[in-house]
Parts: structure tokens; sequence; C-alpha cells
């Protein structure tokens, strides 16, 4: 008898009463950013109440089956990996402005349906790309993911941006509250329960939260029982030259943040990215974000907010995450569904996005410390990409007066220091220099830490 091959972890299928809570732990992750587009977008073009709950059903609807796409994979669509899908937000800006200058959300319909079909024409040209990401630049960006998402939980723990009660104790404290309760279960809980520790903590936070007024669920009962998105709900898309090459510009943006979260989930789930995986990964993207502007949606990413959740529960199958893109279809498809989970308070959130926040970061300096630093300049590609990733997040105004397209690329902290740390590791370790060739007494060139490391990556057409 020959043995069956062993399973990888990525592919290993849980039992369904632990793809259930699994998968609802990844839907609680990102659920407030998923719903955060279509509110912001919608709220400035002062679409009605029934518009914008049209527009959040539909973005769940579609999130879920961009995230089955994207982890159970067709064809050449899918890096299949635990990957979920959301709204990009480096989107929202071009898509008020089309939206609200006269081509309405037909115009950003049209320029997100083309924006998707140059995303698909493109992923095999990014996947050539993947020789500049080494380890330098890879621990740099996941670094760059997990600093720039603690503002979202520290937004969230302070009771949401906006909020009139925005910094209060009582918000803080629930915060710190659910936080502890996520270390507690993960330290001293059995193994299972230590792997959905942010689940139970946002449940024990929102039993907590009731009786104390944080939330209301009066929501609930005024949405529907059932809703369907139909295809092109607002009106046929109208293509606009400008609105399409505003929203080619975030496809760029978008293809360079999904490359930096998939890279980082290759390295937690130990199934590296290829050049092949990654194309078809972006692939995805693209295809999930024609979809989005047929289904009155918006373009699509891979979610950073659930790379943490993978590394801090260490549970690597794809089907929980496919499993959470079931629960997100249902939620698309049952919006008193989804009120129920929208009635969750923010600081409840905030507590477990600081520990999966905290952990994307901690992955990227994992990362990093496979990298030599002696002797080269690798320590100043970390420092000055890091930094230039923080710009935009520590100064959200800083780019203002820039032309749009600048401030659509730098106004994301992930991807200006994307591709500040892909420009410096070239500049510094691939281009000939005088000092390249003189070897150190340990057999390394002086300036060469990243030499030779395009070499360990198999390229598959």
């Amino acid at each position: 008898m020959t043995t069956p091959a062993p399973v990888h972890p990525v592919d290993e299928v849980p039992p369904v009463r632990q793809l259930a809570a699994f998968g609802l732990q990844h839907v609680l992750a990102m659920y407030a950013g998923a719903v955060a587009v279509p509110l912001i977008v919608g709220g400035a073009m002062k679409l009605s109440p029934a518009d914008l709950a049209y527009l959040i059903t539909a973005d769940l609807l579609v999130c879920g089956i961009a995230t089955l796409i994207q982890c159970v994979g067709f064809w050449r669509f899918g890096v299949r990996l635990p990957i979920m899908q959301g709204c990009t937000f480096a989107a929202v800006s071009p898509m008020v402005l089309i939206g609200t200058t006269g081509g309405g959300l037909p115009a950003i319909y049209g320029s997100v349906i083309v924006a998707g079909l140059a995303i698909v024409l493109l992923a095999p040209v990014f996947g050539r790309l993947l020789r500049f990401f080494p380890p330098l630049v890879t621990g740099t960006v996941i670094l760059i993911i997990g600093v720039s998402l603690l503002p979202v939980a520290g937004n969230w723990a302070a009771g949401g941006a906006g909020s009139k009660d925005f910094g209060e104790p009582k918000n803080l404290g629930l915060a710190l509250f659910v936080l502890l309760m996520v270390l507690g279960v993960q330290r001293f809980a059995p193994a299972f329960l230590a792997r959905i520790a942010v689940l139970i903590g946002i449940a024990v936070g929102l039993a907590v939260a009731v009786p104390f007024g944080f939330t209301d669920f009066g929501g609930v009962g005024d949405a529907d029982w059932v809703g369907i998105s139909t295809p092109f709900h607002f009106g046929a898309p109208t293509f606009h030259v400008s609105a399409i090459v505003s929203m080619l510009v975030v496809a760029l943006v978008t293809m360079t943040e999904t490359t930096g979260d998939l890279i980082a989930v290759g390295e937690m789930t130990g199934r590296g990215v290829e050049p092949r995986s990654l194309a078809d990964g972006l692939r995805a993207d693209g295809l999930s974000t024609v979809l989005g502007g047929v289904f009155n949606t918006f373009p699509y990413t891979a979610y950073a907010q659930n790379v943490g959740l993978v590394g801090m529960t260490r549970v690597r199958s794809r089907w929980v995450v496919a499993a959470a893109g079931g629960i997100l279809v249902l939620l698309g498809l049952l919006p008193k569904l989804g009120a129920v989970v929208a009635a969750i308070p923010a600081p409840v959130l905030g507590g477990a996005g600081l520990v999966m926040f905290g952990t994307v970061a901690a992955s990227g300096l994992r990362t990093l410390a496979q990298v030599d630093f002696r002797d080269n300049h690798n320590l100043t590609v970390v420092a000055v990409s890091v930094a230039v990733g923080m710009l935009p997040v520590g100064v959200p105004t800083v780019y203002e007066k820039f032309p749009d397209w600048f401030q659509t690329v730098m106004d994301s902290g992930i991807s200006a220091g994307c591709l500040t740390a892909i420009v410096l590791n070239l500049l510094f370790n691939h281009l000939p220099t005088k000092t390249t060739s003189v070897p150190e007494p340990d057999g390394l060139p002086s300036g060469g830490g990243e030499q030779g490391v395009e070499e360990s990556r198999e390229e598959v057409d």
C-alpha cells in the first residue's frame, strides 16, 4: 500500500463546527472595514438610507464571492490561500470625486469595470515582478501594513472616528477588557478555544456592552429579511476618460498592496507565493472588481486585517476563509443578519484589532530577522521605507496640495512604503557600485545583503 501524500495545512478541511467558528471570526475582523467604503462614498453623494443599505448588502455579497474566488479558485483565478477580500480604501477619494462632480454612480461603476479588466490583463506582468520582493522588501512591507493598521484599531477602541463619545474612558475600558479577554483565552484556554480567541473576545465584549448601553439593535428591526443585488441597479455604467484614468491609478495601488498581503500570508502559512500564484491572485482581484462594477459596489483587494488573524491564530486552512466568504454571501442576501453584526460596538472591535494588527507588524519583524544587516545599506532601506510609509498615516493631510494621482498613490502608507522599499533595494543592493565587488572578511559583499535573492524565487510561466 502506498502512503497518501501529506496534506498541506493550507489545504486541510477542518470539521464543520470549526469551519463555522473560524470563519465567523474572520468576518467579524473585517466587517467594519468592509461596510465603511460604501458608507463613506454613499454618504458623500448624499444617497438615501435605502440606497445606502442597498450599497452595503451589495458590498457584502460581492465580498463573499470575491473571497471564494480567491480561496477556492478556478482555472487561473485565485491564489488559493486564506485571503479575505474587501473594498479598497485607496479608491474612496477618487470615487467620491467622480460621484460628486456630475458622473454619479454610473460613472464610478464604468471606471471600476475598466480598472478590473486592466488588473486581469496586468496580473501576469506583476507576477514577474516577484523577484523584486526579497525578504528585505517583504519584511518591510509587512511591518508597514501592520503599523499602518494600528491607528484604525485605535480609532475603534476610542469609540469610532466621528462618534460623539470618542475617547471616553468607558470606550477605552471596554476595548482593554476585550484585549485582556483575547490574551487570556489565547494563553490559558484549550487549543481549539485559543484559536478562536478573537471570536470569544468579541462575543464576551458584546455581552458586556449591551447592558451598559454601548450598542443599539434598533436597526435590526428595520432591516429587510431578504435583499438581492441586481446588476446595474443604479443605471447602465458610463465611461468618462478622467474617471477611468484615476481608477487605473487606484488599480496599480491595489495591486501593490495585494502583492504585499499575498506574500505576507504565504510567509505565515508556509506556502510561499510564486510568480504564477501571485498572478492568479491578482487576476482574482481584477475579476472581483469587475463584478463589483456590475453588482453596484466597488474595487476589491486582499484585506490586511485578516492577515493578522491568520498569523495570530495559526489556522492556515484556506477553507476556513472560504467559509467566511460563504457567511458574507449570507449577510449580503439577508440584511437582517448583517444588521446584527453591524451592531457590534467599535470599542469591542478595537480591542481585538490591537492584537491582530500588532501580529502583522510582528510578522514583518520576523521576516526581517532573516536579513543580514551587517556592513551593508539594508538598515537604511528599512528605515526610510517605514518613514515614508508612516508619513500619510501620522499626517493624513501631508499630500493634500499635490495632484490627485499623486495623492492616490502616496496617501496609502502601504503602497508608498512598498514602492520606496523596492526602489531603495534596487538602488543599494542591485545597481553596480565600486564597493559591491569588494568582499568583506566574512565573505559578504559590502553593499549586497540581498544579492542573489532573486535566484531563490522560482519563476513559473
